[in-house]
C-alpha cells in the first residue's frame, strides 16, 4: 500500500528509477551481457580473407563477410578519398571504379570482389600530378565543397570510357550509333552523382573539355 505521505513528486522519481533499472536489465541481456551469454553466439561473426588489387598495389584483408567495400576502403586501407554519403547508393559520392566500371561501394560487399582491379580518387591522381579530369574540375571550379568530388570524378572518367565505347544510355537518339557528346548525355550519365552545392554546370564543363582531348 502507498505511503499517503508521498509526495506525487517523489512517486515519480521512484517510477523513473524503476523504469530505468528494466531498461539496463533489458539493455545488458539484448546485447548478450555476461547473464545470457552463450560460447556459440560468440561465434556468428563470419570471417574471410579476400586479396583486392587497390590502386596498383595488393591488399589481403581477413574481413568481416558483411564488411561493404566502402568501409574495406576507408576503415581497413585508410583510402578516406571516397566518401560515405547517403549509404544507400543513392548520392555517388562512394563511387569508385571496379574492373575499369564504377560502382557505388556502399551496396557492394568486398569480399564479393577478390582479385579485383580497383581504383579510388588516390589511384587517378596527386596533388603533384592530377589526373586530367582532376585539373579540369579545379579549373572550372566543379568541387565546391569537395564532399562529392571523387566520386563526381571518378564517375566522369568511366562516362568518358562509355562514350568512347559507343555506350548508349536513356537519351541517345540511336542505339545503334556512337553517342554524342552533349549536355544533355552527360546530365543522364551523371544523374546518379549528386551535388548539393549545385555545381552541375561547372561539372559538365569539366567533362566536356576532358573529352575534347585526344583519348
Amino acid at each position: 500500500m502507498l505511503d499517503p505521505q508521498l509526495s506525487r513528486r517523489h512517486l515519480l522519481i521512484a517510477g523513473s528509477a524503476c523504469a530505468a533499472g528494466v531498461g539496463l536489465s533489458t539493455e545488458v541481456v539484448a546485447q548478450g551481457g555476461p547473464r545470457n551469454a552463450h560460447p556459440a553466439q560468440e561465434k556468428l561473426v563470419a570471417m574471410s580473407r579476400v586479396t583486392l588489387q587497390v590502386n596498383g598495389q595488393s591488399h589481403t584483408l581477413e574481413l568481416d563477410n558483411r564488411t561493404t567495400l566502402l568501409d574495406a576502403l576507408r576503415e581497413h586501407l585508410k583510402l578516406t578519398g571516397t566518401k560515405k554519403g547517403c549509404d544507400h547508393g543513392q548520392c555517388g559520392a562512394c563511387t569508385v571504379l571496379l574492373d575499369g566500371r564504377r560502382v557505388n561501394a556502399c551496396l557492394t560487399l568486398a569480399v564479393m570482389h577478390e582479385g579485383a582491379q580497383l581504383t579510388t580518387i588516390e589511384g587517378l591522381g596527386q596533388p603533384d600530378k592530377l589526373h586530367p579530369m582532376q585539373a579540369a574540375f579545379v579549373r572550372h571550379d566543379g568541387y565546391q565543397c569537395g564532399y562529392c568530388t571523387p566520386g563526381q570524378i571518378c564517375s566522369a572518367v568511366a562516362v568518358l570510357d562509355e562514350l568512347r565505347a559507343g555506350v548508349p544510355s536513356h537519351v541517345s537518339q540511336d542505339l545503334t550509333a556512337r553517342p554524342l557528346l552533349s549536355a544533355e548525355e552527360l546530365r543522364e550519365r551523371m544523374s546518379g552523382n549528386l551535388c548539393r552545392c549545385g555545381a552541375y554546370a561547372n561539372i559538365i564543363d569539366a567533362i566536356t573539355e576532358v573529352a575534347g582531348r585526344p583519348a
